[in-house]
């Protein structure tokens, strides 16, 4: 698992019980407060000594700014919010299993909150992971994680450095990749069975050029308002349930 999307504990109970239980690999960096009381002090680098972690001493304003004024005590621990599945390891599993695999890929989504709710979706449909940048995107935080309402435990997230790189390896390894277009077909048409990626592009840009052109097939859902776009979360829901459709249809 791999991890660098930062949120912060803080409090002297709560830091104290971090560096207790956690493995070092969860923890970035410890922060306390230059001139604190020693009987906090002294665990905090005991603690720290034995994790090998690096101990920042900085003043009180500098906790007080990281924290947004909240009670901190003289003690932030700055951690690794949540782990990300390598990508390899995800795919290496998929292999495993008896349907074929279901991937979303998400260009660039920014909101948190659509973040969230995009993984609760995906766990409702049974998507099998989740694909984002590392760059110019949310990461997993504390926001998305309460936003999922604890999907995010259920659905394996991988973090890659290039999208485009990316869409080519899956296209490699079998996998078909439809993107969402203004001019693409209905989606109610869509045929989501075989290893598939869906691809779904930023609030307000799309789908990156470059990536679009990695496409198999693009989808479109038609709308019959007067406001002609969805926001990200609602148009990957439709889109979910139309795979599920199409891969569990009634009978």
């Amino acid at each position: 698992m791999t991890h660098d999307q930062t949120d912060f504990i803080f409090g002297r109970h709560a830091g104290l019980d971090f560096l207790k239980t956690q493995p070092a690999k969860r923890i970035n960096k410890v922060f306390l407060q230059s001139g604190v009381q020693e009987s906090l002090a002294k665990p905090v680098r005991e603690m720290a000594h034995q994790k090998n972690l690096v101990i920042q001493q900085v003043p009180k304003n500098k906790l007080d700014r990281l924290v947004s004024g909240g009670k901190h005590q003289g003690l932030v621990l700055a951690i690794a919010s949540f782990d990300y599945m390598p990508l390899e390891v995800l795919l290496t599993t998929l292999k495993d299993q008896p349907k074929a695999p279901f991937l979303l890929m998400l260009d660039g989504i920014e909101d948190p909150h659509n973040l969230g709710s995009i993984l609760r979706t995906a766990d409702a449909t049974g998507v099998d992971g989740i694909i984002i940048p590392k760059r110019h995107a949310t990461g997993l935080t504390s926001v998305v994680a309460k936003a999922s309402t604890g999907a995010i435990d259920h659905v394996p997230v991988s973090r890659v450095t290039n999208l485009v790189q990316t869409a080519q390896h899956l296209k490699d390894e079998g996998y078909w990749l439809f993107g969402t277009a203004m001019s693409g077909q209905d989606y109610r048409r869509w045929d989501a069975k075989g290893k598939t990626v869906l691809v779904i592009g930023n609030e307000g840009k799309g789908i990156s050029p470059l990536l679009a052109k990695q496409m198999d097939q693009t989808l479109t859902i038609p709308m019959m308002g007067n406001v002609q776009s969805l926001n990200a979360s609602v148009a990957t829901s439709v889109l979910l349930y139309q795979m599920l459709n199409s891969r569990y249809p009634l009978k």
